[in-house]
Order: structure tokens, then C-alpha cells, then sequence
């Protein structure tokens, strides 16, 4: 019979791989979440206490978290949605074939294999206020020197417009790859029936490609929540603490103040926050998604 479901060999091989995981994974886990309940500083060292949720209730009382997770769902929900719109667009226009479809593909790509570091750096460079070429070609327009990484407002929107960047060619090549598997034999069914484009798009396209969009734009939320790259290097979480995100307040309070117990119950609340996001995209959509089994 060969091997058999229930070999005992197969644990041998299982369990060491297990026990690995779970040392390096659960291990931190733990350790961060005993810390998030003590008081806890590196520098000056003080010595670990319990203050059970102390730390939360400081968390949740402050201002500032609340600020700061405002500030980096408003940066998720608006890039990663701008992400979509612009990444199915191009989607579709590249799966209907226009010429010179396969250089496209590449050149879109490009954004996203450089690291965000560097994009981050080539962006402050451009949108410099008073010496980048942005400004620059406004003076020359006649424009006053824009604010973009000075002023709330304008220094978000760079922010959004960099993500937006990088991250739309992993949107139009996960949908692309969507769409190319798409039954051929629907579409002409449709076509007989005259369905018009946009009307194909909405009652076959669309709904067929639900299930790649629910999880591209679900990981793209995910990654968009941890955003702290980008930010610091633009403008480092500023004006004030305008554009600071809840990792970049965590690293703020974990390596430069060495608050080791308030960052590890920042941690585990930005956890619960982006789970609790994460359970109720999954819920508003999980009808649609099983319409459309």
C-alpha cells in the first residue's frame, strides 16, 4: 500500500518543523504581551513592574494614539482604494490587449521592486518646497511654492500619491492574473445577447472577480496599516505629529524612549485594531462572495 495516512514516519518529519515555528513565532508573542502589562524602560532602566492594563488605559486615554490611528486608517482606506480603482482600470486595459501590452507590464512593475526607502527619498527630493523640481515647475507656471510635505493636507496627500505609486502595479498584476482566468465562453454568450461593455464588466467581470479583489485589497490594507517607511522618510511623522502612523509612533516610543511596556501594548492594540478591520471586511463581504461561488 506505500504509505500509509497515518505513518508515524510522516511526525518525525512534522514536529521538529512545528516546534521551530512555534518557538520563533509564539515565543515574542507571548514575551511582548507579559510586557504590554509592566512598566517597563530601557533607558533609564527601571526595573519591570506589573501594572496590569495601566498601560492601555494610558494608550486609550491619550490623544495621541487616537490621532495617529486616525491618521494611518485615513492614509489605508484612501490608498489602498485609489490602488484599486486605478489598478482594475489598467487591468482591464492591459487584458484587452493594447499594443505594446508586454512593455507596460514591466514598466509597471518597476514601482514595486524598488524599495520604499529609496522611493520615499527620491519623493522628498521632488516635492521639496523650496528646491525640488516640482516647485520649481510651479514658480515657472507662475504658482507660489507649494507646501507638500510642510502643510497636513498637502504632506498626506504626497504620502497617499507615493503608496499610490509604489503599490497599484501589485494591484494590476494580482487583477491581471485574475482576469486572464476568466471563462472565454461567458463573454460570448454575452455578446450574442449585446450586452454592452459596461454591462458585461458589471454582471460578469466584476462579479467573477470578486474573490482576487476581496484578498488583494485585504492585504493591501493589512500592509498599509504597518506603513512607516515611507512616512518617516517623507516627513518623519510631521508637521507636529500630522502625518505620524501607529508604527512610527511605536518605533518613536520603543527606540527612542525605550518604553518597552507602553510599545508592547501599542503593539498588541494595533493588532486587535487591524484585526477587528480585517473581521468586518471579511463579514460585509462574505455574502457576495458566496453569491458568487
Amino acid at each position: 500500500t506505500g504509505m500509509t495516512r497515518n505513518d508515524p514516519i510522516k511526525h518525525f518529519f512534522i514536529w521538529p518543523a512545528l516546534l521551530i515555528v512555534l518557538i520563533i513565532s509564539i515565543f515574542p508573542l507571548v514575551y511582548s504581551l507579559t510586557t504590554s502589562f509592566m512598566s517597563m524602560r530601557l533607558v533609564p532602566p527601571t526595573p519591570a513592574r506589573f501594572v496590569g492594563f495601566g498601560n492601555y488605559v494610558e494608550l486609550l486615554s491619550n490623544p495621541r494614539f487616537w490621532h495617529v490611528a486616525g491618521t494611518t486608517t485615513l492614509i489605508a482606506f484612501l490608498s489602498v482604494g485609489l490602488q484599486y480603482v486605478i489598478g482594475l482600470s489598467v487591468a482591464l486595459a492591459l487584458n484587452a490587449r493594447v499594443p505594446g501590452e508586454g512593455l507596460f507590464r514591466f514598466v509597471f512593475l518597476l514601482p514595486m521592486l524598488v524599495a520604499p526607502v529609496a522611493v520615499a527619498l527620491i519623493a522628498r527630493q521632488v516635492l521639496n518646497p523650496t528646491m525640488g523640481p516640482l516647485n520649481e515647475f510651479m514658480t515657472f507656471l507662475g504658482f507660489p511654492n507649494l507646501p507638500f510635505l510642510t502643510q497636513t493636507s498637502w504632506a498626506l496627500g504626497s504620502i497617499i500619491v507615493v503608496e499610490v505609486w509604489q503599490w497599484t502595479p501589485f494591484v494590476i498584476l494580482m487583477l491581471l492574473a485574475g482576469l486572464q482566468t476568466l471563462p472565454e465562453d461567458v463573454y460570448e454568450a454575452a455578446a450574442l445577447e449585446n450586452a454592452s461593455a459596461w454591462q458585461q464588466f458589471r454582471d460578469i467581470t466584476f462579479p467573477m472577480l470578486l474573490p482576487v479583489s476581496v484578498a488583494v485589497v485585504f492585504i493591501r490594507l493589512i500592509e498599509s496599516y504597518k506603513i512607516i517607511d515611507t512616512v518617516f522618510v517623507m516627513t518623519g511623522g510631521g508637521p507636529g505629529i500630522s502625518t505620524e502612523t501607529l508604527t512610527l509612533f511605536a518605533y518613536q516610543e520603543g527606540f527612542k524612549k525605550f518604553n518597552l511596556g507602553y510599545t508592547s501594548a501599542l503593539s498588541f492594540l494595533f493588532l486587535i485594531v487591524i484585526t477587528v478591520i480585517g473581521m468586518v471586511y471579511l463579514a460585509i463581504l462574505r455574502p457576495y462572495l458566496e453569491k458568487h461561488k
